[in-house]
């Protein structure tokens, strides 16, 4: 046993004495280069980032495998962003980039869930199950929470990994595992084109409407004003707007649709790092149609700008409960191969009144709790057995001028 002990060390040295003049002539920096003259400042910059092409070098010259270029610039892509410790702000590399498109179209091949990351714990909630998707049929339900997809633990940050995997071609397998009220439930899924509608619509009497606006994506404005204008045709005198569940999406939606209610308003500001401020003012012509705004816990982002807004001028009634929190805005970004992007929260947004919204939400004018024994359940369109919806329709009803 001694002996061993007292070999191991001295082997090792001699392997590496020996090795030495192996491993300098097949280091990159061994090799004559042409110089390059450049500014002090891109100097410094670089600099910044000599570990990284340290490991680089290493890695080109001795891994004992031909490494894969690509993986490696999107790891390293991926590891600066995650360095963040911000869940709203990643990298899209060339799939998940493609991807981004397909989602703004409506249509792709993949499971059919839509979902939400926590920025206190991390998990990945599904908000919404489309109809006759892989994942309605196989018994998911709002409010499962991911566990796995594959191999992929899902947490904000391999959210979109996990988005990948479900994604691909129809008829490809997918294994994932949630868990429901404190149940693990494993789920094998086939995929399947996926066809998204972002809004559903309908009359409650001949003077409530009713739309809901599943997210802040793709035609989501230009759906939503051409719902609206179909229910006017139809005496609408009234709205009940449906955010409940919605994530929010392209702050231009939420913008658009709100010059259609407030006239002239400040509908939010931002500020940045820094504390520059900027605003967005609505224009002229927007109608005084009475409103009445449905949250809930899973409303975020230009749900929670469009809602705020609506509360502070007192142009909306908010009912449900207290929205999810995420009172920040990104900004996504083309990188110069064309191929590939990424996310970044660029600044945080306050309501016309100055309230912040992120991680605190907004509470509706009037809380109505969805039972326990609902909070999965399919509604139809405009379901007056849906207890918050009622409550709204009630309350509404209640403040219509009479005749």
């Amino acid at each position: 046993m001694t002996k061993r002990c007292l070999k191991t060390p001295l082997l090792l040295a001699l392997t590496l004495v020996l090795l030495f003049p192996l491993l300098t002539a097949a280091w990159p920096g061994a090799r004559a280069a042409e110089t390059v003259t450049i500014p002090k400042e891109e100097y410094e910059r670089l600099k910044r980032y000599e570990l990284l092409d340290e490991v680089r070098q290493y890695v080109d010259a001795f891994f004992y495998e031909e490494p894969d270029e690509q993986k490696m610039m999107d790891g390293a892509v991926q590891g600066l962003m995650g360095g963040l410790e911000d869940p709203y702000s990643f990298y899209y590399p060339q799939e998940a980039w493609e991807q981004l498109q397909e989602d703004d179209e409506g249509k792709y091949a993949g499971i059919g869930v839509q979902m939400l990351g926590s920025h206190e714990d991390s998990s990945v909630t599904i908000t919404r199950v489309f109809r006759d998707t892989p994942a309605e049929r196989a018994g998911i339900k709002k409010g499962d929470v991911f566990l796995t997809v594959e191999d992929i633990q899902v947490t904000t940050a391999t959210m979109q990994d996990a988005v990948n995997l479900m994604r691909g071609i129809p008829g490809e397998k997918v294994h994932i595992e949630i868990v429901r009220n404190g149940e693990l439930i494993p789920f094998d899924l086939i995929k399947a084109n996926i066809v998204v509608n972002r809004v559903e619509y309908k009359m409650l009497d001949d003077k409530v409407g009713y739309i809901i606006l599943f997210e802040f994506a793709g035609d989501s404005s230009d759906a939503f004003k051409k719902a609206y204008q179909e229910l006017k045709s139809q005496g609408m005198k009234s709205l009940i707007f449906d955010l409940r569940d919605n994530p929010g999406g392209w702050v231009q939606d939420a913008e658009e649709i709100g010059e259609l209610f407030l006239d002239r308003k400040l509908l939010y500001y931002t500020e940045d790092r820094y504390g520059r401020r900027k605003e967005f003012q609505t224009g002229a012509g927007a109608e005084d149609m009475q409103l009445t705004l449905l949250v809930n816990e899973n409303s975020a982002s230009a749900s929670e700008i469009l809602s705020a807004a609506m509360q502070d001028y007192g142009r909306a009634k908010l009912v449900g409960v207290k929205t999810f929190g995420k009172g920040v805005i990104q900004f996504v970004v083309p990188l110069s191969d064309q191929k590939s992007g990424f996310q970044l929260t660029n600044a945080q947004y306050f309501s016309p009144l100055g309230r912040k919204v992120h991680k605190e939400g907004i509470t509706p004018d009037l809380v109505v709790e969805m039972p326990e024994e609902l909070k999965d359940k399919f509604f139809d369109t405009g379901d007056l057995s849906d207890p918050q919806l009622a409550a709204a329709y009630e309350d509404l009803k209640g403040r219509l001028p009479k005749e």
